[in-house]
């Protein structure tokens, strides 16, 4: 099944283009790494893929529907870089954060017994359940990218979004995070990750789409690493790094 489909999309800040005729697809059970340059429309073209831009032409397809009028949200967990970076403000608990998850299939927004059983469930498996009762906002930065995590897992979610995931979060947390998404991703979830650090996209991804306003290269990792994709999109001789852990 396609989950995300986008033919020959193009969309413009005021006359500045941001992403230009790109088309590519996204399968179920992809894990796709979306890089290039700052600047480069990743996070432009990530917000067209979910629907929060309109494209200026061209189509987009969510789970086989036109995005606009795609309405099953629960179906997508999305974390923006700005959610990591700046923290939760709100003065909830991890688990009411969780629990937000899972208001889409309570009936009459009542949650049962089994909501709140998958909400623990969700919770330990991105292995937070010990920080349930914390507030949000007293987290570190991997700590609350988990809870993000946990929250779309409380909504069954089949989409995985991230936009640079680990910004401030320290490198032992940041292997243990990618660990936590590579398992993820074997359960059936499908991911599309945005990270600056190439090494780390290679290593964890299977498909590489590399962008700088046009899209340079969408195919899997390996072809990704033998092309001069990196090279033509970034303008400088690229060498992707790999990092053993």
């Amino acid at each position: 099944m396609t989950v995300v489909s986008l033919e020959n999309v193009t969309f413009a800040y005021a006359e500045q283009p941001a992403v230009k005729d790109v088309s590519l697809t996204v399968d179920e059970g992809d894990f796709l790494g979306l890089v290039g340059p700052n600047g480069s429309g990743k996070t432009t073209l990530l917000h067209l893929m979910l629907g929060l831009h309109s494209p200026d032409s061209g189509s987009i397809e969510l789970f086989g529907e036109p995005v606009a009028a795609f309405d099953e949200g629960e179906r997508i967990g999305y974390v923006s870089q700005q959610a990591t970076s700046r923290g939760g403000s709100m003065p909830v608990t991890v688990r009411e954060a969780v629990t937000m998850g899972r208001f889409a299939h309570a009936g009459h927004g009542r949650l049962t017994d089994a909501d709140r059983a998958t909400v623990d469930d969700a919770l330990e498996t991105v292995g937070i359940a010990d920080l349930a009762d914390r507030q949000v906002n007293q987290l570190s930065g991997g700590q609350r990218q988990r809870a993000y995590i946990a929250r779309a897992l409380a909504s069954e979610a089949d989409l995985l979004a991230l936009d640079e995931p680990t910004v401030g979060v320290d490198a032992e947390s940041r292997d243990a995070f990618y660990q936590l998404l590579e398992s993820l991703n074997a359960s059936g979830i499908t991911i599309i990750l945005i990270e600056h650090d190439i090494g780390v996209v290679t290593d964890r991804a299977n498909r590489i789409a590399c962008i700088n306003t046009e899209l340079y290269h969408h195919s899997d990792t390996e072809s990704f690493v033998e092309s001069d994709a990196l090279t033509e999109a970034y303008g400088a001789t690229g060498q992707v790094l790999h990092h053993h852990h």
